[in-house]
Order: C-alpha cells, then sequence, then structure tokens
C-alpha cells in the first residue's frame, strides 16, 4: 500500500508543477505546501476509497447517486466551504474574455453531465470556469435502452450510448430560473427528439433555442451524437447549413445576440472538417468544439469480450487524447485563429488540457478526465496551468 500510494503522489505531483530534482526522494514534502497537500489528499482519497467504490456499483446507477450526494452536500454551508476550498482554484492569468464573456478560469463541464441542469450554477463549487448543460431536447425522453453506460477500466474510457435521455426543455427552463449564475458561465448543449424525422430537425433546435435564450449564456448544436439514430447526418454540409443559418436568424434579431457553437465528432474526414470549417464562417458561427465522443475501438486495451460486452455508443476517455488533438490542430491551422475553439476528448491529466490550449484551444472541457481523476481534478489543472503558463 505505501509503495502504492508514493506512486500515486508522485504522478499527482508531478503533473501539478515543477518539481526540483531529487524531489521523488521526499515523496512526502508536499505536506509543506497548501496548495499540493490539499489537490493530493483529497485525489489520494477519491482514488483509493471513493472510486473503487463506485467502480462496483453500475455506471449510470452511481452517477444520479453521486448527484444526490452533491447536492446535499452543497446545501450544507460547511460541507460545501469544505469543497470550495479543496477544489478551487483562482488566479488572474486563469482568467479568459470570449465572445464577450468573463470566464473566471478556462476548463468547463463538458455537456452530458448534468443533462438536467440538477446542479447548475452549483458546479462552480468545485472549481469550474464553466459548464455546458443538456443535451436537452423540446419533448421529455427516455433515452435508449439500459444497460447503457460502461466503464474500460484498464482504458480509463467509457462507452455510452444514452440517447439523448432528459427532462425536456420546460423542466431546464424552470430550474434555470432558480439558480444564482454569479461567477459561472453556463452554455447549453441543444439537440433533437429522437422520433423527431431529421427533415423537420430544425424545428425542435429552434423551440429549445427560443425557451432557453434568456437563461443561459451560450449554446452548442449538437448534431454529433452517436446515439440517436441519423443525427450525425445532419453534419452534413447542406442540413447542417439550413439548420445553422435558421439558428443564426433567431439569435440576430435579439438585441444582443448570444454566442452560437457546433460540436463536432473526431470520426469527420478532412473533406468533412473542410465542409464544418465552410460552413462555420458561412453561417458566422462563434465557435466549434472539437470533438463529441467517437465510434471508433482501435488500440484498446480492453479485451474484445468486454468491448463487445459493451456493444455500440460514443467512446470517451483517454483513447481518444490523439485524435481529439489532431482535429483540434488541423482546425486552428485551417482556421488560422480567426474562429475560437472549445477542446473536449480524452483529457484525462494536466499534461493534456495543456496540450488542447497549445493546439489552438480557447477554452477547455472535462467529462471522463472527471470520472477517473475525481474532484479534484480540475485544481490540479488549473494548478498546472498556472506554473505552466508561459509554455
Amino acid at each position: 500500500m505505501a509503495a502504492f500510494l508514493i506512486r500515486e503522489i508522485r504522478e499527482i505531483r508531478g503533473s501539478i508543477t515543477r518539481c526540483p530534482v531529487g524531489w521523488a526522494r521526499k515523496p512526502w514534502s508536499f505536506l509543506g505546501n497548501p496548495t499540493e497537500s490539499v489537490i493530493i489528499r483529497f485525489m489520494l482519497m477519491y482514488k483509493t476509497l471513493i472510486r473503487p467504490l463506485f467502480f462496483r456499483i453500475d455506471p449510470e446507477h452511481i452517477h444520479h447517486i453521486s448527484f444526490k450526494l452533491l447536492r446535499f452536500g452543497l446545501s450544507l454551508p460547511l460541507v460545501s466551504k469544505l469543497i470550495r476550498k479543496s477544489c478551487q482554484y483562482k488566479g488572474e492569468q486563469l482568467k479568459r474574455e470570449l465572445w464577450g464573456l468573463s470566464f473566471n478560469n478556462p476548463i468547463g463541464l463538458a455537456a452530458g453531465f448534468d443533462k438536467d441542469a440538477l446542479l447548475g450554477d452549483k458546479w462552480k463549487d468545485l472549481g469550474f470556469g464553466f459548464i455546458e448543460l443538456g443535451t436537452v431536447t423540446p419533448r421529455p425522453q427516455s433515452g435508449n435502452p439500459k444497460k447503457r453506460l460502461f466503464r474500460l477500466p484498464k482504458d480509463e474510457a467509457i462507452i455510452n450510448r444514452m440517447g439523448f435521455n432528459n427532462a425536456g426543455v420546460e423542466a431546464m427552463v424552470e430550474r434555470l430560473k432558480k439558480i444564482d449564475k454569479g461567477g459561472v458561465i453556463i452554455g447549453v448543449n441543444i439537440g433533437k427528439n429522437k422520433n423527431t424525422p431529421n427533415e423537420q430537425a430544425v424545428d425542435d433546435y429552434e423551440i429549445c433555442f427560443q425557451k432557453l435564450f434568456d437563461y443561459v449564456d451560450y449554446f452548442v448544436v449538437n448534431v454529433s451524437s452517436p446515439n440517436t439514430p441519423g443525427l450525425r447526418s445532419l453534419q452534413e454540409k447542406e442540413p447542417l447549413t439550413l439548420l445553422l443559418e435558421r439558428l443564426q436568424a433567431l439569435n440576430q434579431a435579439h438585441t444582443t445576440p448570444k454566442p452560437l457553437l457546433l460540436k463536432i465528432a473526431p470520426d469527420l474526414t478532412t473533406a468533412q472538417l473542410d465542409d464544418i470549417i465552410e460552413v462555420a464562417q458561412l453561417t458566422r458561427l462563434s465557435g466549434l468544439i472539437a470533438t463529441n465522443t467517437t465510434i471508433s475501438r482501435d488500440s484498446l486495451s480492453s479485451s474484445r469480450q468486454v468491448v463487445e460486452a459493451a456493444g455500440k455508443g460514443g467512446l470517451s476517455g483517454k483513447p481518444l487524447t490523439v485524435r481529439a488533438n489532431e482535429v483540434m490542430q488541423y482546425l486552428a491551422k485551417h482556421t488560422q485563429g480567426k474562429l475560437p475553439l472549445v477542446g473536449v476528448g480524452g483529457i484525462m491529466k494536466p499534461e493534456d488540457a495543456h496540450e488542447r490550449f497549445q493546439s489552438g484551444a480557447s477554452l477547455v472541457q472535462i467529462y471522463t478526465g472527471f470520472v477517473y481523476e475525481g474532484p479534484g481534478f480540475v485544481k490540479q489543472i488549473l494548478t498546472y496551468l498556472n506554473h505552466h503558463s508561459t509554455d
């Protein structure tokens, strides 16, 4: 156990800051650094006690349990204060100005984690600079049949085929009316209902856009999830242009339009990426989010039996790191820095986030890394970025 703890401390501490030569001979020296001490103790507790327990429970079931525990904990002043101390990290050089919005830091929670705004603005207590809610659809829907969420621990990955399960846009609006947005940027990821034909998909996106306009800071159009039949065909040039032009017409009719972004798949060809860039410029998008989950199962360490048992769905986590960064680099190069990019997919350690920024991202989102690394992950990333801000 001692060897395991030392190895984990070395890994966590090494990813927080540049450690002096020989520090590894004194693995417990972090106790003299208040910031490192909080992060390491918190992440060790998660990795050695909480995660092993959580990973023995069905992924979707423990997701709901975790939300209930967080909501309860954050409702208690003393517990909320402890969580903020353990998870938040502030620094002037971490702040970002983008789309006329002020971000306290550039690390966000990716869509899919809080589909129905159950925690809403409370995510800021866990250190996030922005939150992307959803995916939300006009009407409530239960999503795909269970079991539909699977872990691949050997690959530090997740396979999901949730299928836009959510309580519907009206329920989200009612929750957003009650929250205090101070100090955190809230975006929403919008989609279409499963039983809405693609020919009528624009109507679904317009409904969500209009109903949520007064309650969120930015919108993301999701046509890249692999878990709604036919949805990805909306990424093709003609239907995508029509969809985005319709939404922009609604957007520009407002005195102060909201930033409108598009989330894309990692499985697109170079030609398809070129089409996306052209459409983004034509429809005056505010930015692109790259990338969603992948349908690829290449180079996995998990056994074929485990992967086949999980079945179809989008793969997220460490196996996506390289491809998501390649897409980011391609987009940055071919938009010449004129279109803001948000990096997501395969960010499993602080170095991954740093690399995504170097590849051209203005902001970064996490999801699967948060599941595997725990609530201290945001603070770990921000601490690392603060130390490497001049790289």
